[in-house]
């Protein structure tokens, strides 16, 4: 394991990363992202087809080399703290609506006292001690805004002590609009302002892009 999480270096100094994005649950390519030369991989349990032991198999992989991440299947102590104990160095907290939500992803991926993170897992307790030490400040958690309700609340979701990025999840943000009838707003119009709140409180920004041109233009935006 990395004594230090790089990614959330990066995002901390400032910084720009790309990541490569995994569903299919195959170990495998988790070796070619690395060929590739990502500096991060997200593996997806929200909606892609990793179990835990290829998740753990995957993760042994880029560990070493990569900042490992798993967007978790849902906003739980249980989901949150199984994807760490498998040796993420962070998670991609899904479905956050409300400040209140944020600060339950926040504690669940901590120890107490600042969370409820349970000790356990095959990867922690090989070295408890150092572990504790790592995660107490290099862990990232990150929260999706997803809902036009969330989107409209996020300045008081970004003002949640311990968020490390909000990222954005504009699918299904497109979805939420579509389903709430609103013709007052655009999609380009509530991820501007998501990223004005995440700038004006200093958190980092993230957005789903599906091409290296789309990476660059949302770099170029912030």
């Amino acid at each position: 394991m990395r004594s230090r999480n790089e990614t959330l270096r990066t995002l901390r100094a400032g910084g720009a990363e790309c990541c490569v994005w995994l569903a299919l649950g195959s170990p495998p390519l988790a070796e070619f992202a690395l060929e590739a030369g990502a500096a991060s991989v997200v593996f997806d349990l929200q909606h892609g087809l990793w179990e835990r032991g290829s998740l753990e198999a995957a993760i042994g992989m880029v560990r070493t080399a990569a900042t490992p991440l798993v967007r978790v299947a849902e906003n739980s102590p249980f989901a949150i703290g199984s994807a760490l104990d498998a040796g993420a160095h962070g998670v991609l907290v899904p479905m956050v609506g409300s400040a209140t939500e944020a600060a339950a992803a926040v504690a669940a991926a901590h120890y107490p006292p600042r969370g409820i993170r349970s000790g356990g897992g095959v990867r922690p307790l090989a070295n408890f001690p150092e572990y504790l030490r790592f995660a107490a400040s290099e862990i990232l958690v990150s929260i999706m805004i997803e809902t036009v309700a969330a989107a409209e609340d996020v300045e008081a979701i970004v003002a949640v002590n311990g968020i490390d990025l909000v990222f954005i999840g504009s699918g299904d943000l497109a979805l939420s609009i579509d389903a709430a009838g609103r013709k007052d707003i655009s999609l380009d119009a509530l991820v501007a302002r998501i990223l004005t709140a995440a700038v004006r409180a200093k958190v980092p920004c993230g957005i789903f892009t599906s091409s290296a041109a789309q990476a660059q233009a949302r770099i170029a935006q912030g």
